[in-house]
Protein backbone atom coordinates (compact mmCIF):
# COMPACT_ATOMS: atom_id res chain seq x y z
CA UNK A 1 0.00 0.00 0.00
CA UNK A 2 1.40 3.53 -1.02
CA UNK A 3 -0.42 6.21 -1.22
CA UNK A 4 2.25 9.03 -1.13
CA UNK A 5 2.43 11.70 -3.46
CA UNK A 6 5.10 11.32 -5.97
CA UNK A 7 8.23 13.86 -5.37
CA UNK A 8 9.50 15.62 -8.84
CA UNK A 9 12.48 14.44 -10.57
CA UNK A 10 15.88 15.64 -9.42
CA UNK A 11 19.26 15.91 -11.07
CA UNK A 12 20.37 12.64 -9.17
CA UNK A 13 20.26 9.95 -12.16
CA UNK A 14 20.57 6.73 -10.19
CA UNK A 15 17.74 7.56 -7.41
CA UNK A 16 14.49 5.79 -8.10
CA UNK A 17 11.07 6.50 -7.28
CA UNK A 18 10.74 9.22 -4.81
CA UNK A 19 8.15 10.20 -2.68
CA UNK A 20 6.65 13.27 -0.96
CA UNK A 21 6.97 13.47 2.88
CA UNK A 22 5.40 16.44 5.00
CA UNK A 23 7.04 18.04 7.91
CA UNK A 24 5.33 16.52 10.78
CA UNK A 25 5.66 12.77 8.49
CA UNK A 26 6.64 9.78 11.33
CA UNK A 27 7.83 6.47 9.75
CA UNK A 28 7.11 3.81 12.19
CA UNK A 29 9.72 0.86 11.23
CA UNK A 30 9.01 -2.62 12.84
CA UNK A 31 12.72 -4.59 12.63
CA UNK A 32 11.99 -8.45 12.69
CA UNK A 33 13.39 -10.36 15.59
CA UNK A 34 16.18 -12.34 15.98
CA UNK A 35 14.04 -15.87 15.17
CA UNK A 36 13.27 -14.13 11.77
CA UNK A 37 16.44 -14.31 10.40
CA UNK A 38 18.00 -11.15 11.49
CA UNK A 39 21.69 -11.19 12.79
CA UNK A 40 22.02 -9.32 16.68
CA UNK A 41 24.52 -8.46 18.91
CA UNK A 42 24.86 -9.49 22.63
CA UNK A 43 22.95 -6.60 23.62
CA UNK A 44 19.67 -7.19 21.07
CA UNK A 45 20.52 -4.79 19.30
CA UNK A 46 20.96 -5.51 15.09
CA UNK A 47 24.44 -3.33 14.82
CA UNK A 48 22.75 -0.82 12.09
CA UNK A 49 23.71 2.56 12.29
CA UNK A 50 20.98 4.94 11.43
CA UNK A 51 23.03 7.65 10.43
CA UNK A 52 25.03 5.63 7.94
CA UNK A 53 23.95 4.26 4.48
CA UNK A 54 23.26 0.38 4.86
CA UNK A 55 22.18 -0.83 1.54
CA UNK A 56 24.37 -3.81 1.37
CA UNK A 57 23.83 -7.03 2.17
CA UNK A 58 22.14 -9.99 0.40
CA UNK A 59 18.84 -10.74 2.20
CA UNK A 60 18.64 -7.84 3.93
CA UNK A 61 15.93 -6.16 1.62
CA UNK A 62 12.66 -7.53 3.82
CA UNK A 63 14.04 -7.26 6.83
CA UNK A 64 11.77 -4.27 8.56
CA UNK A 65 8.53 -2.55 8.02
CA UNK A 66 8.30 0.56 7.42
CA UNK A 67 5.16 2.18 8.09
CA UNK A 68 4.53 6.18 7.13
CA UNK A 69 2.00 8.61 8.66
CA UNK A 70 1.25 12.11 7.36
CA UNK A 71 1.01 13.27 10.92
CA UNK A 72 1.32 11.65 14.54
CA UNK A 73 -1.18 13.35 16.03
CA UNK A 74 -3.66 12.92 12.91
CA UNK A 75 -5.95 10.09 13.46
CA UNK A 76 -5.99 8.45 10.16
CA UNK A 77 -4.35 4.83 8.30
CA UNK A 78 -0.82 5.18 7.34
CA UNK A 79 0.15 6.73 3.92
CA UNK A 80 2.02 3.73 2.94
CA UNK A 81 3.56 0.21 3.93
CA UNK A 82 6.75 -1.15 2.64
CA UNK A 83 8.67 -4.11 3.14
CA UNK A 84 12.46 -3.20 2.85
CA UNK A 85 14.81 -1.23 5.01
CA UNK A 86 15.06 2.10 5.76
CA UNK A 87 18.85 2.60 5.61
CA UNK A 88 19.69 6.51 6.36
CA UNK A 89 17.46 9.45 7.11
CA UNK A 90 19.39 13.01 5.92
CA UNK A 91 16.70 15.13 6.96
CA UNK A 92 15.76 16.87 10.16
CA UNK A 93 14.23 14.67 12.68
CA UNK A 94 13.78 12.71 15.92
CA UNK A 95 14.57 9.02 16.14
CA UNK A 96 12.84 7.16 19.25
CA UNK A 97 13.78 3.60 20.14
CA UNK A 98 11.13 1.15 20.98
CA UNK A 99 10.88 -2.68 21.90
CA UNK A 100 9.53 -3.67 18.19
CA UNK A 101 12.31 -1.06 16.47
CA UNK A 102 12.07 2.88 16.16
CA UNK A 103 10.22 5.59 15.08
CA UNK A 104 11.31 8.42 13.11
CA UNK A 105 9.46 11.89 13.30
CA UNK A 106 10.04 14.23 10.61
CA UNK A 107 10.91 17.64 11.43
CA UNK A 108 11.04 19.31 7.86
CA UNK A 109 9.77 18.35 4.36
CA UNK A 110 11.34 15.36 3.00
CA UNK A 111 11.46 12.90 -0.03
CA UNK A 112 11.81 9.20 0.26
CA UNK A 113 13.65 7.71 -2.01
CA UNK A 114 13.63 4.11 -3.38
CA UNK A 115 17.18 2.43 -3.82
CA UNK A 116 15.94 -0.58 -5.17
CA UNK A 117 15.57 -3.92 -4.20
CA UNK A 118 13.56 -2.70 -0.84
CA UNK A 119 16.50 -0.19 0.50
CA UNK A 120 14.90 3.24 1.00
CA UNK A 121 16.80 6.95 2.35
CA UNK A 122 15.12 9.78 3.31
CA UNK A 123 16.52 13.24 2.30
CA UNK A 124 15.60 16.88 2.86
CA UNK A 125 13.56 18.66 0.29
Amino acid sequence: MNHLAPAPDDADENAGERYLLPQHAHIVVYERDASDGVDRDADGSDGVDRDVDTTGGEGAGASQLVTIYDCGAAQKPPSAQLLGELGSVRAACETTENPTGYVVSMREPSVLVDQGEGHYVVRSR
